[in-house]
């Protein structure tokens, strides 16, 4: 009996663990289709506590050839005109991905932007992958991240971790690695914002 009990406490944790599920639907999603003209590109996202340097999210912006999307597990953004499926956000246009770092960037936190040029059979199989990843659990946004990246041929040295900063670490040793930082005054309310351009 006791075995029982632990065991349906077991499968009841996980169920509590589970991501909440969000599906777009097709006509939503076929609307919000946007491919881009750049090289194949996978870019990290790593926002990060001004004040003590720990990483509070990762997401994972994939540029593939037949669509970009948005991998942003457990994350709070939000946007009537983009689309998600389980995390996967699409519809990520230039003013999209603009908006996506302006919502993260405010007094209390930076946004790091890693961007890495990689095969177009690399980015297709990565948007394949996020896709199909399902929702994740709150915290384990760099968990589903790097999981994801370790399958992808030329990422196999990533190391799965829970913690933003130390995946953009590993991610800036990958060579062709750009770069860039964002940090703005706005305060720290990062609530849904209608943009103009989305």
């Amino acid at each position: 009996m006791k075995r029982l009990l632990v065991l349906l406490t077991l499968l009841l944790g996980l169920a509590a663990c589970a991501g909440e599920p969000v599906w777009a639907p097709d006509d939503a999603v076929e609307k919000a289709h946007y491919s881009s003209s750049n090289p194949p590109t996978l870019t990290l996202f790593t926002v990060i506590n001004v004040n003590s340097g720990n990483g509070g999210h990762a997401a994972l912006l994939v540029d593939a050839p037949s669509e970009r999307v948005l991998f942003d597990p457990a994350g709070s953004f939000h946007h009537p005109r983009l689309p998600e499926r389980n995390d996967v956000i699409h519809g990520m246009s230039d003013p999209a991905v603009d908006f996506y770092i302006d919502y993260h960037s405010r007094t209390s936190w930076r946004v790091v932007k890693q961007d890495l040029v990689v095969p177009a059979a690399v980015a297709e199989q990565a948007r394949a992958l996020v896709q199909s990843y399902g929702a994740v659990p709150q915290a384990f946004c760099t968990n589903a991240i790097t999981t994801i990246l370790r399958q992808l041929p030329g990422f196999e040295s990533i190391r799965v971790t829970m913690f933003p900063v130390n995946l953009m670490e590993q991610f800036d040793r990958f060579q062709g690695v750009d770069r860039s930082e964002y940090h703005d005054d706005d305060p720290d309310i990062n609530g849904e914002i209608l943009v103009r351009g989305i």
